[in-house]
């Protein structure tokens, strides 16, 4: 039977866990999902324990009543993959005129990835992120995010999603006009600022559910939309990725180890502000939906 994990605020303050099973929300106990992810395995065998035997008379929890917290909450490191839609690389080429190839592996480009800072930029299903002081260009982008749950190294393409812990909803907020510092020379290799545009407080809202990655049939065929203030912004289908959710996971682990409750961002389709010069403002709203993960919802203050 297919679940979702969740973590929630209890009334002393403190994390606890949750599970959903078809709209069903129920207390597991006191704990992290991160510690879940120590014997991930063992976890689920659990969890699929108490699924079966006592999610009938599990006293059920009002979903509106839940203080959600992301996901994970001292994730490892969080790699995020650009130019990874194919509609996303066809629409910012056709808007700034830019030569960008819509096949990448056939023109023998690897995948490219940034990382964007972890526990500090981490933003809760439901909860007020701070309009940064230092953008007037906040731009959306709807993820889907990769939870990993075993250690690997080396790891061929056809065993990647063997990793694969489970998946979640992810918006890679980006302050669009601090990726160039202005006041440096153009041909200066200091001229680019990945963390001014991709690390601040909030900026990378996740959740509200971790999805086992069993029931996730194939994560290259799962719908993604996006919304700002109700209007959809971004409408498309994981089977635009460049580079699979296994074809990634293969290459960053051929450079580095990747660690249980490390977070993979896999890509944004089109639609996104900096595409027509539409930024988010204070007071605004962002839902992301993915198809069997749910949806999160991100208010800017």
């Amino acid at each position: 039977m297919k679940y979702q994990l969740f973590s929630f605020e209890g009334p002393d303050g403190f994390p606890q866990l949750g599970v959903n099973v078809g709209g069903k929300h129920m207390h597991l106990g006191a704990g992290l999902i991160d510690d879940l992810l120590r014997d991930w395995h063992g976890a689920q065998q659990r969890i699929a324990c108490f699924v079966a035997e006592q999610a009938g008379d599990a006293p059920a929890m009002a979903p509106a009543g839940i203080r959600f917290l992301p996901p994970l909450r001292q994730p490892g490191v969080i790699y995020g993959a650009g130019a990874n839609y194919r509609d996303h690389v066809v629409a910012m080429a056709r808007a700034f005129n830019m030569a960008l190839t819509v096949d990448p592996k056939g023109d023998s480009v690897p995948p490219w990835h940034f990382i964007k800072a972890g526990r500090g930029t981490l933003a809760a299903h439901g909860r007020a992120v701070p309009y940064p002081g230092h953008t007037q260009r906040l731009d959306w982008e709807a993820e889907l995010a990769v939870v990993i749950g075993k250690t690997c190294r080396n790891v061929p393409v056809a065993q990647a999603l063997d990793v694969v812990a489970g998946y979640t909803v992810g918006n890679d907020l980006s302050a669009r006009d601090n990726l160039r510092r202005d006041n440096v020379d153009a041909s200066s290799p200091f001229r680019f600022d990945w963390i001014g545009h991709k690390c601040f407080e909030g900026s990378c809202p996740l959740g509200p559910y971790l999805t086992p990655a069993e029931f996730i049939e194939s994560p290259e065929r799962l719908d993604i939309k996006l919304w700002v203030n109700d209007e959809l912004k971004q409408d498309s289908n994981t089977a635009n990725h460049l580079y699979s959710v296994a074809e990634q996971i293969a290459y960053l682990s051929e450079r580095l180890t990747l660690y249980p409750g490390d977070v993979l961002l896999t890509g944004t389709p089109a639609g996104v502000g900096m595409e027509s010069g539409t930024f988010l403002k204070r007071g605004d709203s962002v839902r992301v939906w993915i198809e069997g993960l749910g949806e999160l919802c991100t208010l800017l203050q």
